[in-house]
């Protein structure tokens, strides 16, 4: 069954561009542009989660990228 988003894939398309563009704007390096993600992300379950629930987002998170960079490959 697909998982149905609240969002729409427009508004989702356009946040992801305009974050990609910020990173070619900034001319950041594969690693650097990680790091910025993965602190930004940390930034966001550390001050908008509660602290009872960071450890189940960050593994759900992980797991969709792991199936995500998966399913790119094949």
């Amino acid at each position: 069954m697909p998982i149905v988003s609240k969002y729409s894939n427009e508004r989702v398309e356009k946040i992801v561009q305009n974050l990609l563009d910020s990173l070619v704007d900034q001319e950041v390096s594969t690693d650097l542009a990680l790091m910025c993600l993965g602190n930004t992300l940390s930034t966001i379950i550390n001050n908008q989660v509660p602290e009872d629930k960071r450890e189940a987002i960050a593994e759900n998170f992980c797991q969709a990228l792991t199936q995500s960079v998966t399913k790119q490959q094949k």
